[in-house]
């Protein structure tokens, strides 16, 4: 299953795109970033069937158990593609949250976009260590 993280501004060089950078090496699940200008130029999703997670301070919480859950229901479902949607400073509009499979938050409070990508790369690696059972994960 494609993980494709598409975010709205760049991330240059810095140390959060390090993070992601890191992240990514360690995934055995491909994973594809795409940088966008603005919201409205979203691609289209590569494979079908496809679920759209908009990132979203609105959304729900999920403990990091409940999005590798989420994910590896997917995967077991025939899902090929799964869409992390990041807005810029402006957010998403109400269609792209209306049309999302899941609004995901990382809590109530609003981070920076270059933030949030090394946020949801690390939480991606983490949910695939979870699915095999790999120690990264340290739970209980």
């Amino acid at each position: 299953m494609l993980l494709h993280i598409i975010a709205v501004g760049r991330i240059g060089q810095s140390p959060e795109a390090d993070l992601v950078e890191r992240y990514k090496a360690r995934m055995i699940s491909p994973i594809k970033i795409t940088e966008i200008a603005e919201s409205k130029a979203i691609p289209e999703a590569t494979h079908s069937p496809c679920r759209t997670v908009v990132m979203d301070e609105r959304g729900r919480a999920l403990a990091s158990d409940a999005l590798a859950k989420q994910l590896g229901t997917w995967r077991d479902d025939g899902v090929r593609d799964v869409r992390f949607l990041i807005g810029g400073a402006d957010g998403h509009t109400q269609s792209t949250r209306d049309n999302a499979d899941l609004l995901l938050s990382f809590g109530p409070a609003t981070w920076p976009h270059m933030l949030v990508r090394a946020m949801l790369a690390e939480q991606l690696y983490r949910a695939e260590t979870i699915l095999r059972s790999h120690p990264y994960h340290r739970s209980g």
